[in-house]
């Protein structure tokens, strides 16, 4: 176990390096200065050429990586043009915003996505497995954006039940985190939802074909005890995968999301941003959060190396 995770940590390493180059390139492609940004559209040139000077935008793109790099091993991403504040200080503030609401979504997408795809497994060609799966076709088929407006047309603008936006920290109000959350959760969840209905349901009936269930039914065992301790069990095991990368998508998808509710976390951190040609956020902002998602992969590694002891053997 611990050679497979040293191994992952140690693959993760170029992945950062690779993104921060990646992101360093596109940025640099943005049309636009922000340096005029920042002095305002009314600066004289000499201001805006000061600017420039001040955050080494003067000076050749490879000084300036060679410079992103150098600080980079210090652990120092810059500072926020847009904010200034230092660039780690800024995303972790909004980091549990985002964390949050990725929980709440993946909570409902695994109560969702689970539950339906074990239920249409165990009534394959019923009426309930196909609904189900139209359900979840249409989950997958409705964009998270669209989903979302049309909920705060209903739930917000005509039955006035939720607020259309904003947000309240769930240790600081509970109940208004809960009711500030559930659109933006909802939009998250539902489309992954529907794809972890549709794989839960195909492994299933994979692992209820096997010779080992019907040698469990054989036995008299209680259909309760087949489907949860044997089939279930294993087919956790390629699901487990699945949602590893449902979390990815949560955290990712909630760019969308956190601007079209005004919900101040990373998404909507680096959205303005990108609006406002802040290099450093931008740079740092993606670094951090492809860290994170990089350390989700390596969790659902070490989980299927948990659930499955031949990943263990194999790796050791």
């Amino acid at each position: 176990m611990g050679a497979i995770l040293v191994r992952r940590l140690l693959s993760a390493l170029p992945i950062l390096l690779i993104v921060s180059l990646i992101t360093f390139a596109m940025i640099h492609l943005i049309p636009g200065d922000p340096a005029i940004a920042i002095a305002g559209m009314s600066a004289t040139p000499e201001q805006v050429a000061n600017i420039r000077r001040d955050l080494g935008l003067d000076q050749p793109l490879p000084s300036q990586l060679w410079d992103w790099y150098a600080n980079l091993l210090h652990g120092n991403l810059g500072r926020s043009l847009l904010l200034g504040q230092p660039v780690v200080q800024a995303t972790m503030q909004r980091l549990p915003v985002t964390l949050a609401l990725s929980a709440y979504a993946l909570v409902l997408t695994l109560m969702l996505g689970l539950i339906s795809g074990i239920v249409a497994a165990l009534r394959q060609n019923s009426w309930i497995d196909q609904a189900a799966m139209v359900l979840a076709m249409i989950g997958i088929s409705v964009p998270s954006f669209y989903l979302g407006l049309l909920m705060i047309i209903l739930f917000a603008v005509d039955l006035r039940w939720l607020p259309t936006g904003g947000y309240v920290a769930l240790t600081q109000d509970p109940l208004g985190w809960l009711a500030t959350s559930t659109m933006p959760a909802i939009a998250l969840a539902l489309l992954l939802a529907g794809l972890l209905a549709r794989i839960t349901r195909s492994t299933m009936l994979e692992v209820l074909r096997q010779d080992y269930i019907r040698t469990a039914r054989a036995k008299g065992l209680p259909e309760r005890l087949v489907v949860m301790k044997h089939a279930l069990a294993n087919a956790l095991i390629p699901i487990t995968t699945v949602v590893g990368i449902i979390v990815s998508l949560l955290i990712s998808g909630s760019v969308v999301v956190e601007t079209l509710f005004s919900i101040p976390g990373i998404g909507q951190l680096l959205t303005q941003a990108v609006l406002n040609r802040d290099y450093p956020m931008v740079q740092g902002g993606l670094l951090i959060t492809t860290a994170l998602l990089v350390g989700v992969n390596i969790l659902v590694d070490v989980c299927y190396a948990l659930l499955d002891p031949r990943v263990r053997y194999d790796g050791a």
